[in-house]
């Protein structure tokens, strides 16, 4: 998506699942921001003044805010609660417009549950979609 991300994410012993968000955003944002003032794409100003304004109203952020705070995390209690979010995350570009099929999101692991070339990989669970 555009403006946010959803994923499914696990940590094990000795790591808290908070503390994994919290370095996932530290280091993305880094790395955004950096790719950002890098570059000379026409929209880099307009980003940047929006991620400087957001870092203005936290007293956690020096130059720029690029994530929300927070996050919504929702424990996945059982195989058809999993498969349910799954789904949910896959047909999110398909209910916002952006696309007709989950799978032509290039941003989306839905790509690789059709075994479709994508950017990235993804550890799928069992090779199953539940449709509604």
């Amino acid at each position: 998506m555009s403006n946010h991300i959803h994923l499914i994410a696990n940590t094990e012993e000795p790591f808290l699942l908070k503390d994994v968000m919290r370095d996932f955003k530290k280091f993305t944002s880094k790395e955004i921001i950096s790719l950002i003032e890098n570059d000379s794409e026409s929209r880099r100003e307009w980003m940047l003044s929006i991620f400087a304004n957001g870092a203005a109203n936290s007293s956690k952020h020096k130059n720029y805010k690029f994530w929300q705070e927070g996050n919504h995390a929702i424990e996945l209690y059982s195989e058809k609660f999993v498969w349910d979010k799954i789904n949910y995350i896959h047909e999110n570009p398909v209910n916002s417009g952006y696309v007709k099929k989950a799978e032509d999101w290039l941003y989306s692991s839905a790509r690789n549950y059709y075994g479709l070339d994508t950017i990235f990989e993804v550890e799928c669970i069992q090779q199953k979609l539940i449709t509604y």
